[in-house]
């Protein structure tokens, strides 16, 4: 199993504590543009990084410059995101999961075109799980099928929300309030903060997209 760890540059308060990535073996470590000098403090020396660099100080960036061997160095003006960019490098490594992180802090601008990013490509990549993380929540999106969910005391409570289209034919089980064959409309609140009580759970829909977002108090 290979993991891809990408930190883009929001509001460090808000990052997923890396720390927790350091122990895993086989990681890579993607920084986009600010989130490079959030993977340094955190005491990571990026695998890779890139982006425009439009956030770096001229010290910001001596200092990955000195320890960063891959560097991509793109123009200001260009149609992607950082945040983009990093997503398809990350894909290009071929792993089994992506977590994205620095990304919901900040400017809703960014986190909204993250939440397009890892939409589009979930889609191209059904078997890679793509998930955005900060400190306090998960989010990821769900293609039709059936999703077993880990027990995690972090993230306590999980909620369930149509992403552009209705989700039909929704079964939950192992948690507080299960389903059988319910559909979750756009613009329903109904499926928020139910919680899992069993190991593990699962969520099974026919059709739709799903957003899955696991939270902590």
């Amino acid at each position: 199993m290979s993991i891809v760890v990408i930190c883009s540059g929001g509001p460090y308060e808000d990052i997923y504590p890396l720390e927790r990535f350091k122990s895993i073996e086989d990681v890579v470590f993607i920084g986009a543009d600010y989130g490079s000098i959030h993977l340094l403090d955190a005491g990571i020396i990026p695998t890779e990084i890139l982006g425009d660099f439009d956030s770096l100080s001229d010290e910001d960036w001596a200092r990955v410059t000195k320890v960063v061997r891959h560097i991509d160095k793109a123009k200001a003006e260009k149609d992607e995101t950082d945040t983009d960019l990093a997503l398809l490098r990350a894909i290009a490594y071929q792993p089994t999961e992506i977590y994205l992180t620095g990304v919901t802090g900040g400017r809703l601008d960014h986190f909204e075109a993250a939440i397009r990013s890892i939409y589009r490509l979930q889609l191209e990549n059904p078997h890679i799980v793509i998930k955005i993380i900060n400190s306090h929540n998960e989010i990821r999106i769900l293609l039709p099928g059936k999703h077993n969910i880990l027990r995690d005391e972090k993230f306590r409570y999980i909620s369930f929300f149509a992403f552009e289209k209705t989700v039909e034919d929704v079964t939950l089980r192992g948690v507080k309030y299960e389903t059988t064959n319910e559909t979750i409309e756009i613009g329903t609140s109904r499926f928020t903060s139910n919680e899992l009580i069993l190991e593990q759970g699962y969520i099974s829909f026919s059709s739709g997209i799903c957003l899955m977002i696991r939270s902590s108090d």
